[in-house]
């Protein structure tokens, strides 16, 4: 097999990047993806819409990246959410500008972003096959031989970028097997979990509200020394495990159930205080004098919750409006103000958005995203160790790291 080209192993957003900056380079460049298809983890993001970056400047970016996101600086640097949008815009695809400032196509299909990766891959000359790397030797600290699936092996390999994705969503190709090709390279690898991830509750009111959606509360986790570790405005979704929903996924970035327990605390009327929020108690009851206070509440919350709430506030539902205390009400105004889920870990890895841990970052260059340990080996994408928030963040981290890795494995190949 020719060594003058640069490899990349994984067909996902960083890998196709990667890629084509490298060809665009002037590298000629072989793609590896084990699946039928290139970017099939794209297909699924944005619940098919794709959120493929954000439209906000770097202070935003960064604020957005809870773990390790000075590392990402260099990379944001070169090629940040601006860059991309352009990226994208010449390839000939719309996009549009949403609350959060959240970027989509205009056409609101995840499969026009692949198709555009697809075919500039194609006129760049991207060979793609259908294979994947299985080992890695490294020799006096350089990368040396490639081993692939199918049998083949690359030997005197000077540029391999690997690009296979994390542990999440492993359906669509994201098996984690990049992290044993690190490590056998002589990389440490921060231990694994689900980031952007639904949280568990063994609170039987999840289940009760399954499939109930909130939008416009607010959302606060405490851990069990009565500190918030994450505060947001935004909406979630009771299921029959806990709680899911884009609040809720952002939230989980900030917890480490290894060494805390949390709970979350709902505030069903984040527009009103405390104080505005009894003024309009009184003002129902009052016109609802004579009704039953379980019909009362209907005005106030979605009727599935209106038994959940009865039962919380000690209050029967049959009671008439008019015989309800003072006391009582003031109970009804704090479980509206918080209301609180008891939380038990989080769902599984394969659920989550995407993977927290990874190839540490004190290992690989922020600049080129090149090895420390083994020249010519690149890293772009989930597979390192860092993560953003829910928004378009995860995506510009594919996108900015493998932009990197492939302008940097250009370079190189072109010293040779």
């Amino acid at each position: 097999m020719r060594t003058n080209r640069v490899v990349v192993a994984g067909g996902g957003a960083a890998g196709m990047m990667a890629a084509i900056t490298a060809a665009r380079s002037g590298a000629e460049v072989l793609l590896l993806e084990p699946n039928e298809k290139v970017g099939r983890k794209l297909y699924i993001t944005g619940k098919g819409r794709c959120n493929l970056t954000n439209n906000c400047g770097r202070d935003g970016l960064m604020a957005s990246i809870p773990r390790n996101g000075k590392f990402l600086y260099s990379a944001f640097d070169r090629f940040g959410p601006a860059d991309t949008m352009a990226f994208f815009e010449g390839l000939g695809v719309k996009l549009k500008t949403e609350r959060g400032n959240r970027v989509f196509p205009v056409s609101d299909k995840a499969a026009d972003i692949v198709d555009a990766l697809f075919f500039e891959l194609r006129r760049q000359g991207v060979e793609i096959r259908r294979d994947r790397v299985t080992g890695l030797v490294v020799q006096e600290g350089r990368l040396a031989a490639v081993h692939m699936e199918k049998g083949r092996e690359y030997r005197d390999c000077k540029a391999l970028i690997l690009a296979t994705g994390g542990a999440s969503y492993p359906r669509t190709g994201s098996t984690g097997e990049g992290y044993g090709l690190a490590q056998a390279a002589g990389h440490t690898i921060i231990p694994i979990r689900g980031s952007l991830v639904p949280l568990e509750s063994g609170d039987s009111c999840c289940g009760r509200l399954q499939g109930l959606s909130l939008r416009n509360v607010g959302l606060r986790i405490k851990n069990e020394k009565d500190r918030a570790v994450f505060q947001e405005q935004g909406e979630l979704l009771f299921t029959h495990f806990g709680l899911s929903g884009p609040l809720v996924l952002s939230a989980s970035a900030h917890m480490d159930f290894e060494k805390c327990r949390y709970t979350a605390h709902i505030d069903l009327k984040p527009a009103l205080d405390m104080q505005k929020l009894d003024a309009r108690l009184l003002r129902d009851f009052e016109e609802r004098a004579n009704q039953d206070y379980a019909n009362a509440l209907g005005g106030l919350v979605p009727r599935s919750m209106v038994s959940v709430l009865a039962e919380r506030t000690g209050i029967p539902g049959d009671t008439k409006v008019h015989d309800i205390r003072r006391e009582q009400r003031k109970k009804l105004l704090e479980t509206l103000k918080d209301f609180t889920v008891p939380l038990t870990g989080t769902r599984s890895v394969e659920e989550a958005v995407v993977t927290s841990g990874g190839v540490a970052v004190g290992e690989v260059d922020p600049r080129t995203m090149e090895s420390k340990k083994a020249k010519g080996l690149f890293f772009a994408g989930e597979l390192l160790d860092v993560d953003g928030y829910t928004g378009g963040f995860n995506l510009q981290i594919a996108w900015s790291t493998g932009y990197a890795a492939g302008l940097a494995a250009a370079e190189r190949l072109a010293t040779i």
